[in-house]
């Protein structure tokens, strides 16, 4: 969820004014914590059961073989290496193609190495499109094939997804180069007697040599060696469609090439031809390797034929799940020639484009947008940025007048959408967002808007069937909504179960403050955290120094606390009161000129969104609230907003537990001081962790 707000609601006030009877369907067992048994091989049997809806005998550990081949053996480790220095090789055609702009005073048309480049720049595009497309979840979460996410490990492994296409290019610049390859000038535009070779080429040569090739692939050494790193990635992504061993690259490459260079070698060959038939390659593969349906069965039953003149991404995917079939590169007229194709492909096809694969989501977070740039920050954007905590990249900025309008256009057509997703022990969790950016609940005009959308997407969740929703950062403002009080006043009878989450980060917070400390200083005294954390320290008689300047608040807050305890409830109204206290807790925002007043030695316990600048070289800061996900936790490859991989904002967290333990609740308003206790245990019994 990645550039969305999802931590802590900053201390300013605003201006007046799935379910559980999907576990045992089947596919739900896939969600189950295995203990004792190989993760991979359960993982292999519930996806037969997912895909093919019959059980399949365990198989290999698939990323085990690529690992082991690659270390042991080394072979398959040692040419991957290679790509890295493939970058390097660039200078030369770079060089050539700056240099025929130069002769030519313009764009270098008649440049080879001007084509390639170009070609290099746009099939990249095509392979970012479909990859935003098939993780566009608002659009296609219904007709997605395998239901499992994408992890941080394949995430890592298909880095360099695109030293394919680099390879390709300097390829054909090795080609371009020879003498007997004609120059850019010397060819016709368009010829369609060079489609008319490249088609019938494709057919009878490049079909079935790749069919065979990629069989043979998935034989003996061959699969161990090279294939099985391709097959280590669990759920296809148009990027892995790129991913492989070099050896896996050339076999693409000829099947790619050939049609090309026997309409070259006919002298039929055109510019457009060049261009058409890569791009339409690419545009197949990356369609067969989306995970998402994009063909209707209603087309294959009014001509049966095309079955076998077309993939789909569930053919394609059976073939990753069980890798004796559905070999073809686009055509599965070869597989049923060759008696290869899985009996379930058109079967599941039509069950997955019915949305029959979907399920309701048992818990959902529903976060909203920080800012414009960090906007770009999610999943289906950039798989680069939203894998790794949020940071400014100078990549991005181009696309900020994108991001801009994208913002805008949001004001008047939106509603709440699906982010990203992950499982936990049979849970399915989704990230929701409002479409709408922080600076926007500052607006008074806004506000009803902003509530509205809130409140439609809890009547959503709980139609669906959802079984707890969590309120993230200004989602929850107290000046909003009382903390999420409005809409349950509203909606008595809500089956959804509504959560700020709050409790837990109260109870991340206090449980950082070291256990021999006797005095703290508390900014932000009077908010929500601010409140609750006071009160529990005073309680285990540890002087709190509230900052606030009203009486009328803090005497408020002192009565609720016991009589014998209400003495450690201190009021001040000026930051040189904490000139002695090494602990802060900030729930405020401190100005560099506030910060001064602490001693040296302070460290500065933070609940306050956006963080203080570091100022201090002599006192140590701490993060905003936080709780790691646990171990277990599975289909998770996107960071919440700053945090580091697994981490999420303890509100997040805090709706986590309140799903796990199966609480009836709803956790809105106030905070309960009674329950900061139970809900920290509750979180470390389940495996969530301070990070």
């Amino acid at each position: 969820m990645l550039g969305l707000a999802s931590g802590l609601a900053p201390d300013t006030r605003l201006p007046s004014d799935p379910s559980d009877k999907d576990v045992g369907k089947p596919g739900a067992e896939a969600l189950s914590v295995v203990v004792g048994e190989d993760w991979e091989t359960e993982r292999s049997m519930v996806m037969a059961r997912r895909l093919g809806r019959t059980e399949a005998l365990p198989r290999p550990d698939l990323r085990k073989e690529a690992a082991i081949s690659a270390e042991n053996k080394g072979s398959a480790g040692i040419e991957s290496a290679m790509w890295h220095q493939m970058y390097l090789l660039y200078g030369p055609l770079v060089w050539k193609a700056v240099q025929a702009w130069r002769e030519q005073g313009g764009v270098p048309t008649g440049s080879w190495c001007f084509h390639l480049l170009l070609l290099l720049a746009l099939r990249s595009l095509i392979f970012q499109l479909w990859f935003s497309y098939g993780n566009m979840l608002f659009f296609t979460r219904r007709r997605r094939v395998v239901r499992d996410g994408v992890d941080f490990q394949q995430i890592d492994a298909e880095w360099d997804w695109d030293n394919l296409v680099i390879m390709q290019t300097l390829l054909g610049a090795m080609v371009t180069s020879s003498a007997l390859f004609p120059a850019v000038g010397d060819l016709r535009v368009w010829d369609l007697r060079g489609w008319a070779v490249a088609l019938l080429l494709h057919v009878a040569v490049s079909e079935p040599a790749f069919r065979w090739a990629h069989k043979a692939l998935h034989r003996g050494p061959l699969f161990s060696e090279y294939h099985s790193k391709h097959h280590s990635s669990p759920v296809t992504q148009p990027l892995t469609a790129a991913y492989g061993t070099p050896l896996e690259s050339l076999v693409l490459t000829l099947a790619m090439g050939a049609p090309i260079a026997g309409a070259f070698l006919a002298g039929a060959g055109s510019v457009s031809l060049v261009y058409g038939h890569i791009f339409v390659f690419d545009y197949l593969r990356c369609m067969g390797y989306s995970n998402v349906e994009v063909i209707s069965h209603k087309t294959f039953q009014a001509f049966p034929f095309l079955r076998y003149l077309i993939y789909t991404p569930t053919y394609l995917s059976l073939h990753h799940q069980d890798k004796d079939c559905n070999f073809c590169l686009f055509m599965p007229l070869f597989d049923a020639l060759g008696g290869t194709v899985h009996p379930k492909s058109w079967e599941l096809q039509k069950e997955v484009d019915q949305g029959k694969n979907d399920r309701v989501p048992d818990f959902v977070f529903l976060a909203h947008v920080v800012d414009v740039v960090s906007s770009m920050h999610v999943p289906f954007a950039f798989r680069a940025c939203s894998s790794l905590p949020w940071a400014t990249h100078l990549v991005l900025l181009p696309l900020w007048p994108i991001a801009f309008c994208i913002m805008v256009l949001q004001v008047f057509c939106s509603k709440t959408f699906t982010v990203s997703f992950y499982y936990l022990r049979g849970r399915f969790h989704q990230t929701w967002t409002i479409p709408r950016y922080s600076f926007q609940y500052f607006i008074p005009p806004m506000k009803k808007g902003i509530n509205h959308q809130i409140e439609l997407a809890i009547l959503r969740a709980d139609k669906m069937g959802v079984k707890v929703l969590s309120l993230a950062a200004l989602n929850k403002n107290e000046a909003l909504n009382g903390g999420g009080t409005l809409f349950v006043s509203k909606h008595p009878n809500l089956r959804v179960r509504v959560v700020h989450g709050n409790t837990l980060t109260a109870a991340v917070i206090l449980n950082e403050i070291p256990s021999n400390v006797k005095e703290v200083f508390l900014t932000g005294a009077t908010s929500k955290l601010g409140r609750a954390i006071a009160l529990y320290l005073c309680r285990k008689r540890i002087r709190v120094l509230m900052l606030t300047l009203s009486s009328e608040r803090f005497l408020k807050i002192q009565r609720e606390a016991p009589a014998e305890f209400q003495q450690y409830l201190v009021q001040v109204t000026k930051y040189h009161a904490a000139k002695t206290c090494k602990t802060w807790l900030v729930g405020k925002w401190l100005s560099p000129r506030e910060q001064r007043w602490a001693p040296p030695g302070t460290h500065f316990h933070q609940f306050v969104v956006p963080p203080v600048i570091e100022f201090r070289r002599d006192c140590t800061y701490g993060k905003l609230a936080a709780m790691r996900l646990p171990k277990d936790v599975q289909g998770l490859g996107s960071c919440e907003y700053t945090m580091e991989r697994g981490v999420v904002h303890a509100c997040h967290a805090g709706g986590v537990v309140h799903c796990l333990e199966g609480w009836e609740h709803h956790e809105v308003g106030a905070i309960d001081v009674d329950r900061i206790d139970v809900v920290w245990k509750a979180a470390l019994k389940h495996g969530l962790s301070p990070p």
